[in-house]
């Protein structure tokens, strides 16, 4: 599987060397199975088009793109630098980067946000971003549940959004699970509009 042809496209959003560099970094050394196994193991939580073989890198895809469409619109964009464009972006194709944790589980990890921010530390020295910016992947990756903060068990967990960054991604990725919105794809999982 040739990851990077896989986000050719998605690479193509994002302006700084370093940051498209550490993206492609990053997708090389997520498990197999983000490329494969459907964005929601129940079905309940996404739209069609992230549903069955390559939903999780489907519903990935649409979510960076939505982000994309939204900041080149200039009065959302022109709020953020060009380096946090590039970053929330990033973060938002691999914000479920470990769903089912580091080896497959049967489900989705309730703290799979907070396992691809550690995840991000932990490969620090091969991502090539300063240690504050992979902060900052962290930061957005770690909120992207929004309100959904609390385990199977009903226990707090998760972090809510509270800087506009957070907000930024976890609205994108919110707008990518709605069911209500599709995204076309083509028999490639790229998107074809």
């Amino acid at each position: 599987m040739d990851r990077e042809k896989l986000i050719e496209c998605e690479l193509g959003y994002l302006k700084i060397d370093k940051v498209k560099n550490a993206c492609l970094e990053v997708i090389k050394l997520l498990p197999d199975y983000f490329f494969v196994v459907p964005a929601s193991s129940t079905g309940k939580y996404h739209p069609d088009y992230a549903l069955g073989d390559g939903g999780l890198l489907r519903h990935s895809k649409a979510a960076i793109r939505i982000g994309y469409e939204l900041l080149s619109d200039p009065a959302i964009g022109d709020k953020y630098t060009e380096l946090e464009k590039d970053l929330m972006l990033m973060a938002l194709l691999i914000h479920d980067g470990l769903k089912s944790g580091l080896e497959k589980e049967k489900y989705t990890r309730f703290d799979h946000p907070l396992l691809m921010a550690d995840f991000l530390m932990d490969n620090e020295e091969v991502l090539g971003l300063e240690v504050e910016e992979i902060e900052f992947l962290g930061d957005v990756i770690k909120t992207h549940m929004g309100p959904w903060t609390k385990d199977y068990s009903g226990n707090d967990v998760l972090e809510k959004p509270k800087t506009k960054y957070q907000n930024f991604v976890h609205m994108c990725d919110f707008l990518a699970s709605r069911k209500c919105i599709l995204v076309p794809f083509d028999d490639k999982n790229n998107i074809s509009v």
